[in-house]
């Protein structure tokens, strides 16, 4: 096979499966990991691919975050199975933070009408919460993401920093096991890091889908998380390797 064609190929398993390790593509192609490196140096230098710790990225995987009326279809009922097991994390007097993923936006509209401190860049996640009259909401301020309905940029970075809350329930992009939490964007990862410096509990609400991406930002290591709550149909050889590591999974 000629490297234009190889190189071709490379692209194509990346638009297929969003991300891919060395290893993977040196056995698929019969030649050296270091020819395979060297193929990923020449390929995101054209702007065709992002390399990652081990492996690359395809570049449709990452750049585009996914309008919220997309992502609120997809994988709807593992969602709200994980949001229905947040919730019991939840009780009265507590002061949370929901971020503004659409797993965060369903455990907002099962959370029972109780004494609660709710705080939020999410607008969605605010107006869910606008009629319990005895959840006390606080939403940031910022700049509009309108993929996300959310405000992000340092206006909502400075205004977390000045709040302290004890639980926080967010997702992201991606979860690898060796590379942690994984954003699709620079300014998701700021606003996630800030949330995260500021709570004391944290629960990664991610359905199987999530296991496996490489997005492109680092977001936090894998051990930052308390427990991860997700759903049954995670790779089975997965949920054992991060057993195997000591992470608290919660199946539902």
């Amino acid at each position: 096979m000629l490297v234009a064609e190889r190189h071709r190929e490379i692209v194509n398993v990346l638009d297929q499966e969003g991300s891919v390790r060395v290893t993977e593509l040196a056995r698929l192609f019969q030649v050296t990991e270091e020819t395979i490196r060297r193929d990923l140096e020449r390929l995101e230098a054209e702007g065709r691919l992002v390399r990652t710790h081990g492996g690359a990225v395809g570049i449709r995987h990452y750049e585009r975050e996914a309008p919220f009326s997309e992502r609120e279809i997809s994988y709807m009922q593992e969602k709200i199975a994980i949001a229905r097991e947040a919730v019991q994390r939840v009780v009265e007097g507590d002061t949370i933070l929901l971020d503004a993923s659409t797993t965060a936006w369903q455990m907002a509209r099962l959370l029972p009408d109780m004494r609660l401190t709710v705080l939020t860049n999410a607008i969605k996640v605010a107006v869910e919460l606008a009629d319990r009259t005895r959840i006390r909401v606080i939403s940031t301020g910022g700049t509009l993401s309108p993929a996300s309905l959310s405000f992000v940029g340092p206006a909502a970075e400075r205004m977390l920093k000045e709040y302290h809350v004890n639980k926080l329930f967010f997702s992201c992009k991606g979860i690898d096991v060796e590379l942690g939490l994984r954003e699709s964007s620079e300014s998701n990862a700021m606003i996630k890091r800030r949330m995260m410096s500021i709570s004391d509990h944290r629960y990664l609400l991610a359905d199987h889908s999530k296991f496996g991406t490489r997005a492109l930002e680092m977001l936090a290591p894998l051990k930052e998380v308390e427990e991860i709550i997700t759903d049954s149909k995670i790779d089975t050889a997965l949920l054992q390797q991060l057993k195997s590591r000591d992470f608290s999974v919660k199946l539902v």
